[in-house]
């Protein structure tokens, strides 16, 4: 069997929640066109709410879509629900403990949930993979938080799918944790394992994705490799605190600039252009006496507001 081009491949792609009472409907999704190139790592990139989640739930099945084609691994969830459901592992962002159970029961439970035959399944060798093998036995409770995110990410790896979703591994784990995930996840994608993430942490993307889509209102802003959406993101801002606090910011050829709560402004430029030397020059040139100032790195609201003016 050829292998597909794409990971997962969705085309206008729709998901509308109803209204239920006072809260009215809700467009989650609104027409996503997405391609996972097959042996990438891919970022999935956008604010709370919108919409990374509600694609992944309809990638693993637990979700139904309204309208819109989606396939994984080649696999149309509507002809081959199973199939496509099966090429997927999602490490969800919450963690879902067997509080009750070992490791190594808890691996061996989900293996047989996906009917993995005893003869092929590799519980001990996940836990070993995953820096879990001297709690084997321990009861799932006792581990720490950052051992039952490894916990989840082996329970994901059960039925070696060739698709892992990981939404939000690092959230909340210390750096040595974060390191041991990445290291584990870049040796699966060398071995052709698709990665899909979705994180809040902008430099783990830059870092780790070959490509990366930013979502936001349920629409794919930009889906680009990361080497030509790293062009777009080189804007940094420089807060300006002002003598006197101002009215209005001013006017700087060659910047943009913006106001801020108590007089202050900001001040953005590109880092490949312009210096923050060239910016206080053009803020004193302007007549504005400064009192203090701030660097700021931007975040996903700075994105947003760069590729789309004011959407985020």
């Amino acid at each position: 069997m050829d292998l597909p081009d794409y990971a997962i491949e969705a085309s206008r792609l729709v998901k509308v929640y109803p209204a239920k009472g006072l809260t009215p409907a809700k467009t989650a999704l609104n027409g996503v066109d997405l391609k996972v190139p097959r042996g990438s790592i891919f970022g999935l990139l956008g604010p709370n709410g919108a919409g990374k989640s509600t694609f992944i739930n309809i990638c693993a099945g637990m979700v139904r879509k309204t309208s819109g084609t989606l396939s994984s691994w080649g696999r149309d969830i509507d002809s081959r629900p199973r199939d496509a459901r099966a090429a997927i592992g999602v490490v969800p962002q919450e963690i879902a403990a067997d509080a009750f159970f070992t490791p190594h029961e808890s691996l061996e439970l989900q293996a047989g949930y996906y009917g993995v035959p005893k003869s092929e399944r590799r519980t001990d060798e996940l836990l070993s993979a995953l820096g879990l093998s001297d709690k084997a036995q321990a009861y799932v409770r006792t581990l720490s938080g950052g051992m039952k995110r490894r916990l989840m990410v082996a329970k994901a790896m059960v039925h070696s799918p060739p698709v892992l979703i990981l939404d939000e591994p690092t959230a909340g784990v210390d750096v040595d944790l974060r390191r041991q995930l990445w290291a584990y996840v870049s040796d699966l994608n060398r071995l052709g394992v698709t990665i899909v993430l979705t994180t809040h942490y902008l430099e783990e993307a830059q870092q780790l994705c070959d490509q990366i889509a930013i979502v936001n209102h349920g629409e794919v802003v930009v889906c680009e490799p990361t080497r030509d959406l790293l062009r777009r993101l080189d804007t940094r801002n420089v807060v300006v605190t002002p003598d006197h606090p101002v009215t209005a910011a001013p006017d700087l050829p060659g910047f943009q600039s913006r106001l801020r709560a108590g007089g202050a402004f900001e001040v953005s430029y590109r880092t490949g252009q312009s210096s923050v030397e060239q910016v206080l020059a053009a803020v004193r040139a302007s007549g504005v006496h400064i009192k203090d100032i701030a660097t700021e790195d931007p975040d996903l609201e700075d994105v947003f507001l760069s590729l789309t003016g004011a959407r985020a």
